[in-house]
């Protein structure tokens, strides 16, 4: 991606992570998160966060154990940029564009974009949905309207899942921008009522057309930006496919269960981000269409 030119978001904070009571970053992490996990998004949930944690070689039960179950305390967040890594003013380069991007998409609308923040941490932090951690990947929380990144799942997506290059990256920060898009349409919050009255299996269901959403939105990003250069759709696709829970599931040595899944099958995955692709039109992204 031709991102030279873009300016970087003012939108963001670093936590440093001292003082943290997770027991060597890890420990405890996992106890904390997996009600959340369960309450949102159902026993299914757990099942694929269990078998991403397995696929990135992290044991899930040495999670459960160990540091008391305590969120960090005593670290600090810091709005410095001039202690940025390029890594991170890289990624804020990708968060200005999405702010341009959803900015102009809004106005069109008739509507003002209201930004996200994108937090950075590194192994462990805290969130408003509780322990932020490495091994979870990248994600958005409604209650504070942040994205959480720890920069090293960018060496994770390229080395343990083959989904190397910078617009498989900026891809996956554009994701979880489009949850902050859900979040601001009121999406997330409908889902969330939903969940609460369906069954397990319909409750992923509706998670899966959340997730495959955030993948269209994030295609028409990629498609407004004009910064798109030959050989990042490859690297979009691969993306995707790589992180199917079906591809996710049988890489982990399971029989993929759809009605486990959270996220969709890599072919769904990649369907939605080629439609937000093709079409540039957020319009085009209801995957709630007859639900």
């Amino acid at each position: 991606m031709r991102l030279d030119d873009e300016r970087e978001s003012t939108n963001f904070e670093v936590q440093d992570g001292r003082g943290g009571g997770l027991g060597g970053g890890l420990g405890g992490g996992l106890g904390l998160l997996l009600p959340l996990i369960g309450s949102r998004f159902g026993c299914g949930g757990i099942v694929v966060v269990l078998i991403v944690l397995a696929v990135m070689g992290v044991n899930p039960l040495s999670l459960m154990s160990g540091g008391g179950g305590q969120m960090p305390q005593g670290g600090e967040v810091s709005r410095d940029a001039a202690k940025l890594t390029d890594i991170q003013h890289w990624s804020l380069k990708v968060l200005g564009s999405t702010e341009r991007v959803w900015g102009q998409a809004f106005q069109e609308a008739g509507r003002q974009y209201q930004p996200t923040v994108l937090s950075f941490y590194s192994q462990s932090g805290s969130s408003g949905c509780g322990a932020a951690q490495s091994a979870m990947g990248p994600f958005y929380c409604p209650n504070d309207r942040k994205v959480y990144l720890d920069t090293d799942f960018f060496t994770e997506l390229q080395q343990r899942f083959g989904a190397p290059g910078d617009f498989a990256n900026a891809y996956v920060i554009a994701h979880e921008v489009g949850h902050h898009v859900q979040d601001l349409e009121g999406t997330l919050g409908q889902v969330n009522q939903r969940q609460r009255t369906v069954s397990e299996e319909q409750g992923n269901a509706l998670q899966v057309r959340v997730e495959l959403q955030a993948d269209c939105y994030a295609g028409v990003w990629a498609k407004r930006t004009g910064l798109m250069e030959p050989g990042d759709l490859e690297e979009g696709m691969k993306a995707a496919q790589a992180i199917g829970d079906d591809t996710l599931q049988k890489a982990a040595g399971r029989r993929p269960v759809p009605e486990s899944f959270t996220h969709g099958s890599s072919e769904q995955r990649m369907i939605w981000l080629r439609k937000g692709l093709d079409s540039g039109d957020p319009a085009q992204c209801d995957t709630f269409k007859g639900a």
